[in-house]
């Protein structure tokens, strides 16, 4: 009974430990945040959607595209690095628009400061809203 006990006690440790990691990894995730999301008028099967997006130092925006347009606002700058480039400031203000299917992003977050977007896509209904890149 006690060998139990104690199995059981290593195995509640071991859990919670496994636990407070992923919760450790996740606080590094790009976090998204959908603000609106409404059909295009008079266009049938496009959808407007609205999102916060929010990317802490250490984080990175992985490579993808999307499904239709996306239309982006720094809201607040910082520091970003793309894999083998020097460190890029993303300026508050800093603004762009990424076409259909354009594979974009793929920086992390340096320095101390999170970058948050604001960004609003026109996107094809009921498909993904961002496909992975390798």
């Amino acid at each position: 009974m006690l060998r139990g006990l104690q199995i059981f006690e290593i195995t509640l440790g071991s859990m919670a430990g496994a636990l407070a990691l992923m919760g450790a990894a996740t606080a590094q995730d790009v976090k998204r945040t959908e603000l609106g999301r409404s059909p295009v008028s008079g266009v049938e099967g496009k959808e407007i959607i609205v999102q916060l997006v929010e990317i802490p130092p250490g984080a990175t925006s992985r490579r993808h595209f999307h499904n239709g347009e996306e239309v982006f606002y720094v809201l607040e700058g910082g520091m970003a690095q793309m894999p083998g480039k020097d460190m890029k400031e993303r300026p508050a203000g800093e603004h762009g628009i990424n076409q259909r299917e354009v594979p974009h992003a793929g920086y992390t977050v340096t320095g101390d400061k999170p970058v948050k977007i604001l960004s609003v896509y026109i996107v094809d209904k009921g498909k993904a809203l961002q496909v992975p890149v390798p």
